[in-house]
């Protein structure tokens, strides 16, 4: 049953991404992109790490796309804007391109030993007290810099904002 579930959203999940790409119309794109999100949250609850599932959910389902949807339909955008002539023909030369490297990883993932059961073993995975643990002990740091990160790049945006409205 839950290979089933696996196989289903693992389909829902490629069928978005793909629509995503494929699709010419912006608010279909994004409505394709929220199906790829729904799906990943249904992967990790299969998982049992019920904190990605939820933040999974709450933040990207709800918060980025919803964003997304409202710069979308803010900035009014024209699919005659968005015609490219040559799309598929370039999505056809990078999967060229990627094709021997699936191989290659399809290659390696059938030599890999076999494993047996993929459950987990632990009583307390996907817990968010592990997870807090481990992100505040052992990566703490690099935590720390992404946030600093993504606060100079937020003023960066405001200062260049500002600029373009004095001019």
């Amino acid at each position: 049953m839950i290979d089933t579930i696996f196989l289903i959203l693992s389909l829902f999940a490629l069928a978005g991404a793909i629509g995503m790409i494929t699709l010419s119309n912006t608010m279909h794109s994004a409505l394709s992109f929220l199906v790829t999100v729904f799906a990943i949250a249904g992967l990790y609850a299969l998982l049992n790490a019920s904190f990605l599932f939820m933040v999974q959910i709450i933040i990207y389902a709800g918060a980025i796309i919803a964003l997304l949807l409202f710069i979308v339909m803010f900035l009014n955008i024209k699919e005659d804007k968005l015609k490219e002539p040559n799309r598929y023909n370039i999505m056809l030369v990078v999967a060229i391109i990627l094709a021997p490297v699936d191989y290659l990883l399809f290659q390696a993932f059938l030599k890999m030993p076999h494993i047996g059961d993929f459950s987990t073993t632990l009583d307390n995975f996907g817990d968010v007290k592990m997870l807090g643990n481990e992100l505040f002990k052992g990566w703490l740091v690099p935590f720390e810099a992404i946030s600093v990160l993504l606060l100079v790049a937020l003023i960066g945006s405001i200062v260049l904002a500002r600029k373009k409205e004095r001019e």
